[in-house]
């Protein structure tokens, strides 16, 4: 279960959320924590489908690493109604380094558990995930 290279397990609860986030839509985020004394990637709060993108990045602590993932529905061009999912790896410069190093082995073997995740980001700070940004690369 935990992979050789970071040592993290991914919760069953995790994908779990995530299924319902990317199927019945009962989500609008997820923000998920490593444990580090458990070895394993939990899930740490949950928004529900009225929540905006400020609440999800009110979600995300400013001095702590987190991975989140997010329901992004917009409107194309052709004013087209469309849903992106949008992992986001937050790793804060003022998070401490342990961490930061923890978040950045573990990030692609716990995006592999989340099948469907359509944009990624890697964010320091807000501003390298605004909605300007998710809305760039949805296109």
């Amino acid at each position: 279960m935990a992979n050789a290279a970071s040592g993290m397990a991914v919760h069953d609860d995790c994908k779990l959320k995530f299924l319902e986030l990317k199927a019945k839509r009962t989500h609008r985020f997820i923000v998920f924590k490593i444990e580090e004394k458990q070895k394993q990637v939990i899930v740490e709060k949950l928004g529900k489908p009225a929540e905006s993108y400020e609440d999800f990045t009110a979600s995300l602590p400013a001095n702590e690493c987190r991975y989140a993932v997010y329901d992004f529905d917009y409107v194309t061009d052709e004013n087209c109604q469309k849903s992106r999912i949008v992992f986001v790896a937050w790793s804060p410069d003022t998070s401490r380094v342990r961490s930061k190093m923890i978040y950045a082995s573990s990030k692609d073997r716990f995006k592999r558990e989340l099948d469907g995740i359509q944009i990624e980001l890697q964010a320091t700070d807000p501003t390298e995930m605004g909605l300007d940004v998710i809305r760039s690369r949805s296109n």
